[in-house]
């Protein structure tokens, strides 16, 4: 009968990166923090260091690059993660440049155990493991051994139980390199400039004894030091329907009636119409009537707003607290950090209540490269606020054609449980404003078409559109309509 081995994991003080790890970073395992010039390797490095030592688990960072510590910690000490009191403390710095430069393996890892055997480190870093590499690699030392040298080092870590990190500069994940073999895990960070935004991304490439998040995770290194923006966790057992349905009014009476009651607890909306329809006052609307009736909402940003009442009416539910704002102009967002800013302010406020104004502005916000997988990532996005238990209205603009009624530019209209669209008509030189329920899903609504106006006291809707008072001026309104499927 065999037990099983319990294998610690560490928090390594990133935010997001433990979700990523799956769980954390396993203790006692060698590991390679690979990528180009620039992408955040020694950033990355470094708070987790700060993170993880402490005078009982000590750390030690060989340097072996042809610049003194000093210098790179002039800049490490920007970060907010940085604690000047933990140096020589429970964090040492070793210089091998010297050592490095020589091109003996033997000699540098003569040095780096002497080290350990006389500190004892938990942590162990070595910054830049490719200079090692590349000085190894010359005519003068024809009998180096480099994955003898690698293979070493990670079994005398291991015996030491100490936690290990080789930074290296590496291009392509493809190389054939005895280190990708001997490692535990390898964290690779990639980078990239897209017209004005520069894109960073994280991929766990390897981490031994425990399932890693796949795939390709934008991170930003700002003051507070990187973070990165894992996909949401969705619940994996939907909350059940509680009959009978909890509806939420929408601060506009009639409307309420025309969905049957208001929208259902939990729903995700789109209200669809074309540029001046009135889309971001129904919206700021929606949650200034959660506040009146003491919910909390949270609304993200992405269209400039104009100066009138309802959004004096919403700036003012901001400064009070009842409304969070994310509202973030950095060129190289993507679509899971945008979720994870909504879904930290809606555990900040306990929202019910989320707005998205507007999906076409959201768009346009993304850096270039997260567009080209946009609906699918606006179907994990619209899943993820569901699941948190949140009520969601969002707003997108159309193009109005007259005879081509669509509610959505992406094929997204299917992932959402009601549609409202708002329309323009021309009548006698004028024109109108009208607006629809299409879609309630399992909940029965009016199918009726009905003018609406606003004003100072935002929308007001009239009763339904007939042909009787000669208002459509003869043309069809519902012949030769192509709807969406949804």
């Amino acid at each position: 009968m065999s037990t099983k081995v319990t294998i610690n994991r560490l928090a390594t003080g990133v935010p997001g990166l433990d979700e990523v790890l799956g769980g954390g970073l396993p203790e006692f395992s060698f590991n390679l923090i690979a990528g180009p010039p620039g992408c955040g390797k020694t950033t990355l490095a470094h708070q987790m260091m700060f993170a993880l030592a402490t005078p009982e688990r000590p750390a030690l960072f060989f340097t072996v690059l042809g610049e003194p510590p000093l210098k790179m910690l002039r800049y490490q000490q920007q970060f907010d993660f940085f604690d000047d009191n933990a140096i020589n403390q429970s964090i040492r710095y070793i210089n091998l440049a010297d050592d490095t430069l020589a091109g003996n393996l033997d000699e540098v890892l003569r040095r780096i155990v002497s080290e350990v055997e006389t500190h004892s480190p938990s942590l162990v870093f070595v910054d830049s493991f490719r200079s090692v590499v590349l000085a190894s690699q010359t005519e003068h030392n024809p009998n180096n051994n480099l994955p003898q040298f690698v293979q070493e080092l990670g079994m005398l870590m291991t015996t030491w139980q100490a936690t290990t990190f080789l930074i290296g500069e590496y291009f392509s994940e493809t190389d054939t390199n005895p280190i990708f073999t001997v490692a535990d895990g390898l964290i690779w960070l990639r980078q990239s400039v897209e017209r004005n935004s520069m894109v960073r991304k994280m991929e766990i490439m390897k981490m031994r004894g425990q399932p890693t998040l796949p795939g390709l995770h934008t991170f930003r290194i700002a003051t507070s030091g990187i973070k990165v923006f894992a996909p949401a966790a969705l619940n994996p057992v939907e909350t059940p329907t509680v009959f009978p349905i909890q509806r939420l009014k929408m601060g506009v009476p009639q409307l309420d009636e025309m969905l049957g009651g208001g929208l259902p607890r939990g729903y995700s909306l789109l209200v669809a119409g074309p540029s001046g329809s009135g889309k971001s006052i129904l919206a700021a609307t929606f949650l200034a009537e959660g506040a009146r009736n003491g919910e909390t909402g949270v609304i993200a940003v992405f269209e400039p707003r104009p100066n009138h009442s309802q959004n004096a009416t919403l700036a003012k539910l901001i400064e009070t607290g009842q409304v969070g704002l994310v509202d973030s102009r950095a060129p190289d967002l993507s679509i899971d950090e945008v979720v994870q800013l909504l879904l930290s302010e809606i555990s900040r406020l306990n929202a019910t209540r989320v707005v998205i104004d507007s999906l076409s502005g959201f768009e346009l916000a993304l850096a270039p490269t997260f567009r080209e997988d946009f609906r699918e990532s606006l179907s994990r996005m619209v899943t993820a606020l569901t699941r948190a238990g949140v009520s969601v209205l969002m707003t997108s603009e159309l193009e109005d054609r007259y005879t081509d009624l669509r509610f959505s530019p992406y094929g997204t209209a299917f992932l959402t449980d009601a549609i409202i669209v708002q329309r323009y008509i021309e009548v006698r030189s004028r024109l109108l404003r009208i607006m629809a329920v299409v879609k309630v899903r399992a909940s029965a609504h009016s199918d009726e078409l009905r003018q609406y106006h606003i004003n100072d006291d935002g929308l007001q809707i009239g009763e339904m559109l007939t042909d009787q008072e000669g208002l459509l001026g003869g043309r069809p309104t519902t012949k030769h309509i192509g709807y969406e499927n949804v």
